[in-house]
This record gives structure tokens, sequence and C-alpha cells, in this order.
């Protein structure tokens, strides 16, 4: 089996700012294709620290690693030079990052959501990688995603923006993940669902799990009240993107029409 380990990079994590979803969905994706992730750890933006880390990561012999966050444009994203540590390697401009940055700059200025796409150090910090690291196109935001194979283990290093990070899992880097894991991609729904009792979806719940089998389904307690939405998640793996999209499509669609004969939309 896989053993994969996650490290999310972020001082707004620990200071409680903000919520790190990036395992928690990485940790459904790695269970979706077969692999196991057997430590997750949260690190302070310092360079040292990432580097310490990961370093233990690969020392415990792990297939795949997940780094999250800290590739951006500011001084405190430090996760590349982390990576760069851990492994003894150097920082060098990669032509094919740079290329993805300037165009992401280019497409955002003409569509107004930036001043301007010219390159300044800080846009160029983005497309300095550690010797040998491969590039991996972000279909939403600017920074990539980075692969970098050391010594029979894999590290991926992802944006921490969740749109961003999800986006390129489930679209440029599933190549690589079939490579590792040898199955097929990984697809997710969530469902939202006026009702704030939960026993009044169970019937549906179970009509669904019952019939999809291989669909996983959850719902997500909250508290009740009159104006709780639950919400359902539908997750399921298969051979190919379109299967696994057939699939979540097919459950919620008999989910959406047995919550609706019980009088919930």
């Amino acid at each position: 089996m896989v053993t994969v380990e996650i490290l999310t990079i972020g001082n707004e994590i620990l200071l409680g700012l903000t919520e790190d979803t990036n395992s928690s969905y990485l940790c459904r994706v790695v269970r979706g294709m077969g692999g196991r992730v057997r430590h997750i750890a949260v690190v302070r933006d310092e360079v040292h620290a990432i580097a310490g880390d990961l370093k233990q990561s690969l020392d415990r012999g792990t297939d795949l690693v997940f780094t999250c966050g800290g590739l951006g444009p500011t001084d405190d994203d430090l996760t590349l030079s982390g990576v760069a540590m851990a492994t003894a390697r150097s920082l060098e401009n990669s032509s094919i990052a740079l290329g993805l940055v300037e165009r992401r700059y280019r497409e955002f200025a003409a569509q107004g959501y930036v001043s301007s796409g010219e390159m300044s150090e800080a846009r160029l910090k983005m497309a300095s990688l550690p010797q040998g690291a491969l590039v991996v196109e972000n279909p939403v935001g600017v920074a990539p995603a980075v692969v970098l194979d050391v010594d029979g283990s894999s590290i991926v290093s992802l944006p921490g923006v969740p749109a961003e990070l999800k986006a390129i899992v489930e679209g440029p880097l599933q190549g690589l993940l079939t490579k590792v894991f040898g199955r097929g991609c990984y697809r997710e729904r969530e469902i939202s669902v006026a009702s704030g009792d939960e026993s009044e979806l169970a019937p549906a719940l179970r009509r669904v799990a019952q019939l999809h089998r291989d669909v996983y389904i959850k719902s997500r307690a909250s508290r009740f009240g009159p104006d709780v939405r639950f919400r359902i998640m539908i997750s399921a793996s298969a051979a190919s993107e379109d299967e696994a999209d057939r699939m979540i499509e097919n459950a919620a669609t008999d989910l959406t029409r047995w919550l609706g004969e019980a009088g919930i939309h």
C-alpha cells in the first residue's frame, strides 16, 4: 500500500486563523485511490522547520509527501526553499514555470484582476524551483505545483488556496497520482440540504449507499435549528475521470429524487 504524509505550511493555521481543509481533502483523495495517510503535520513559515519535517518524512521512506502552501510571491512563502534544503539541492530558475507564471499574469491583467501583467521580483520568485523538479500547471491561480522525486519518494508541493489545490489534484496531477497509486482518479461533490434533522436524511442516504456501493456518501452533522442546512459529501474513485463523474452524478440524482419525495430540498 502506498504510504502518504502531508505537510501543511502556514503560521495562519497554527494561529487558528485558517482551517486546514486541504489535509482533509487529500486524505479523502488518498483513501479513494487505495493509499494510506500515516502522518499529518502543520509547520510554521520557517525554512528550517519545513526542511526538518520534510526530511523526517523522507527518512521514514514515505512513498508520497504532499506539502500544502508556501508557493506564493511573498517573503514568507518558503516551501520550495525548505524542499531544496531537505534534499540538498539548489534553487534554479525554471523556464517552464516562468512561462506559466507570465501567461497567468497576462491573462489576469487582461481580465482586470491585477493592475499589470509585467513580471516583478516577487512574481519571478514563483519560478525558482529545486534542481530537477517538474512543474505542474495551476489551472486556477498562478503558482504552479512542483514535483520532485528523491530516492524512491515523491514530493508534491501544492498551493495552499483550497480551490487551486483541488483543481491541480483533480486535473493535471492525475497522471502522476495514477502512476503512484496504480489506480484511476478521485472525485467528490458536496450537496447542501434544507433540513435541520439528520434522522430525516437517513432513509435516503441508506438507499443511495445500498444502490451505489462503490460510492462513499456521508452527511456532515452540525447543530439543530430551523436555519440549519446539512452538507452531504458524495465521493468516488474509478479508472477514469468520466467514470468517477458518472458514478457521482448517478448517486446525486437518486439522492436528490429520494430527498424530494420526502419533502427535503
